[in-house]
């Protein structure tokens, strides 16, 4: 079993800048791909970025260029850097351990993220 804990969400102006972590800790036997997701006020959870095992990235186009994911493999944490946020990236912002063969997937609890104009 894993746990997947993220933090750094709050409240920010508009232009303004977050950076989420998501620490895994527990019983890692597997490499995972890894994705931050997030959901907004009755809305249904979208992707918003993706760090594959070997290192390489994908963002959701509304988040291209002003979000960068990275991962700190000593410390399990995986991050992603929000610049020049917008009202609309206001979300809870989910990381994911993806599910893969033998390997289970997990979800973090969430953390908060609001953009005001």
């Amino acid at each position: 079993q894993a746990q997947l804990l993220e933090s750094g969400g709050g409240s920010v102006q508009a232009g303004g800048s977050l950076r989420l972590s998501c620490e895994a800790s527990g019983d890692l036997v597997c490499r995972y791909d890894m994705n931050w997701y997030r959901q907004a006020p009755g809305q249904q959870r979208e992707f918003v970025s993706r760090i594959a095992r070997d290192g390489s990235t994908n963002y959701a186009d509304s988040v291209k260029g002003r979000f960068t994911i990275s991962q700190d493999n000593a410390k399990q944490t995986m991050y992603l850097q929000m610049n020049n946020l917008k009202p609309e990236d206001t979300a809870t912002y989910y990381c994911n351990l993806e599910e893969r063969g033998l390997c289970p997937g997990y979800w973090g609890q969430g953390t908060r993220v609001t953009v005001s104009p």
